[in-house]
């Protein structure tokens, strides 16, 4: 269930830390997953390094607080300077101290973060523990060093600039103007848990929680993998309830280090309540683990819960995605995890709020070009919305997709979505990126051939997508067969080149549905930049924004196989320090389709998508 990163045993010395900075443990944000985790909140410090002097010098040893300022994780260190320098990037370092629980006996600890753009190097007590390279999954590094009694000095070596291999690339027009998709914040952009684990740990908790048919029972299936942590070998006995009926998966002996899979015997559950946005229903999975090793007789020593539903999500040989079997013509909206002052370091009540948007939009469908964050999934199972979950394989040139190490590190990045979102039901396709070469070459074809294959290894209840960006002169695409889901970003009507023309658009999309008749198509994009009062014949303008919306919307309402559209987005981001946006009077860095301004204030265009989309009947369309 947690990735573990590499970890690396190193000692150097170091003194015992100074109380510069406490963090407190405070109870997780999110509620699935493994008892005995706190999140290290609190005080922070926070320095910047942008001559990148810190690893020459050992700021990892650092006991001063002379150039550390104080802060609060989740943090983006660069939020506030839009310069193309911040948009590069730079390092910075983290630290705290923290103490472990009075009661804590575990004989085992780990570091859970949620999310750090781009680059981690940890070090515990001055002792290198583990890297990682990513900024948008979690990751999981083991502390064999932790002082059980006083205090523990965290230091955590952040390192935003990225290279065109990575997920999302880096990309320059020429040597000093970069270019992206979205803004590229540094930091520990999402929370820090620490774990304890006595004996055994839940490495995997699966559950597929399926209707049978209408009126029929459902089949429950849960997988969970135990690994033991201990140098003993350990008898495991998982035992647990789906919806308060019990699951029994048996034993197994496990050697020291080693993991192992059980299946609970398939649980038929009568007159199931299924999950849909009308009625996200859930049910609790308790999990728990006991341990008998030499020494020690049989214990309960971990805990595990979650929240999930019953719901099946296919596409049907019609090529319509279909929701408990209705068929769905979804609206939804996409996002950013950016405000202002906070980038994506957002809280709670932040995350909240904007769930609370798009049910006001009207949408049933939100998708972001990443994981979004853990709890924003689980208010998103709460409130029925459903949730097009991508990975950041963005608009990868193809010369470096042919490498198959960076291929194989794209698929683990959607191995890693999978294995970390499994269980939500709000989660509907899983989306393996966005708007490679249109023209399928070699390389593409073999990613997404091997992407999906590796979906399929993990999940089969969910469909593959991809989203492609629409073009009138590659409507059929030989290379698509391994998708379940097409996705195309309609621009129809405001970029130039072959999409000038919005009269294009309703042949274009007939000709995709023609040429891929049992794959469901769903308008994965479609937007205009509005940031000003004008005309509605001139690009830019809230009028021809609202125009826009209104064509596209109509265009939609014509196609009864369609499955969907997205507008792009829900609220203004900031993108890059030269965007235009095909906007003639651009404001940059900000990606002005938003229908919410930066600030948060709705442009005209949002109450004509509102009216639409309360007006369209969503689920269950003949």
């Amino acid at each position: 269930m947690r990735r573990l990163a590499l970890a690396v045993v190193g000692a150097v010395a170091l003194a015992a830390p100074a109380a510069a900075s406490a963090a407190d443990l405070v109870a997780p944000v999110t509620q699935d997953g493994p008892t005995g985790r706190y999140v290290l909140g609190g005080t922070w410090l926070l320095k910047r390094d942008p001559g990148d002097r810190g690893l020459a010098g050992h700021w990892e040893r650092s006991r001063g607080t002379g150039g550390w300022a104080r802060i609060t994780v989740p943090n983006a260190y660069n939020t506030g300077d839009q310069s193309a320098n911040s948009f590069i990037g730079s390092p910075a370092w983290y630290r705290t101290d923290f103490r472990l629980p009075s009661s804590a006996a575990s004989p085992s600890w780990r570091l859970y973060f949620y999310a750090v753009n781009y680059r981690a190097t940890v070090w515990l007590n001055g002792k290198l523990v583990g890297e990682h390279a990513g900024g948008f999954e979690p990751f999981e590094l083991p502390l064999a060093d932790v002082d059980r009694r006083g205090s523990n000095r965290l230091v955590v070596r952040v390192d935003n600039r990225r290279l065109p291999t990575d997920f999302p690339p880096s990309v320059f027009t020429n040597e000093d103007v970069p270019e992206g998709g979205w803004w590229n914040y540094g930091g520990i952009v999402r929370e820090v848990e620490l774990r304890r684990v006595d004996r055994l740990e839940f490495e995997r908790v699966s559950v597929r929680a399926q209707p049978l048919g209408a009126g029929a029972p459902a089949a429950i299936n849960v997988k969970v993998t135990l690994r033991n942590v201990t140098r003993d070998r350990v008898r495991a006995r998982p035992a647990g309830t789906f919806g308060g009926r019990a699951l029994r998966f048996g034993s197994v002996v496990l050697k020291p280090g080693r993991a192992k899979t059980l299946r609970a015997r398939q649980l038929s559950y009568p007159s199931p309540r299924l999950w849909s946005p009308a009625g996200p229903y859930l049910y609790s999975v308790a999990l728990s683990a006991t341990a008998t090793s030499r020494g020690h007789p049989a214990a309960v020593v971990g805990r595990y819960r979650l929240e999930t539903g019953i719901r099946s999500i296919a596409v049907g040989p019609d090529g319509r995605l279909r929701l408990n079997g209705q068929a769905l013509n979804l609206r939804g909206v996409a996002i950013h995890e950016d405000l202002p002052g906070k980038g994506p370091a957002l809280t709670s009540a932040d995350r909240v709020g904007i769930l609370a948007a798009v049910k006001d939009l009207g949408a049933t469908l939100l998708r972001a070009h990443y994981p979004l964050h853990p709890q924003m999934q689980e208010l998103a199972d709460r409130a029925g919305i459903l949730l097009w979950s991508e990975v950041p394989v963005y608009r990868m040139a193809t010369h470096y997709l042919a490498s198959r190490t960076v291929r194989a590190a794209a698929v683990e990045e959607v191995r890693q979505d999978v294995l970390a979102n499994e269980n939500h039901p709000s989660v509907i396709v899983w989306s393996i990126g966005n708007e490679l070469d249109g023209k399928l070459p070699v390389p593409v074809r073999a990613y997404i051939r091997q992407a999906a294959g590796a979906v399929r290894a993990l999940d089969r209840s969910r469909p593959v997508a991809m989203s492609l960006f629409g073009h009138p002169t590659l409507a059929c695409r030989p290379g698509l067969e391994p998708l379940d889901v097409i996705g195309v970003n309609d621009y129809f009507g405001w970029y130039g080149g072959d999409v000038t023309v919005r009269d294009a658009l309703s042949p274009y999309l007939d000709q995709v549905r023609a040429c891929h008749p049992r794959q469901a198509l769903i308008v994965s994009e479609f937007g205009a930049e509005a940031n000003r009062i004008g005309p509605v014949t001139e690009k830019g303008t809230y009028a021809f924004q609202q125009d826009f919306v209104r064509y596209h919307l109509g265009v939609f309402a014509q196609k009864p196989w369609l499955s969907g559209a997205i507008y792009w987005t829900l609220r203004e981001f900031l993108i890059t320090p030269t965007w235009t946006g095909g906007n003639p009077r651009p404001t940059p860095p900000l990606h002005q389709k938003g229908l919410i301004s930066y600030t948060g204030v709705p442009k005209p265009a949002y109450v004509d998508v509102q009216a639409a989309y309360r007006a369209t009947p969503q689920i269950g369309v003949p």
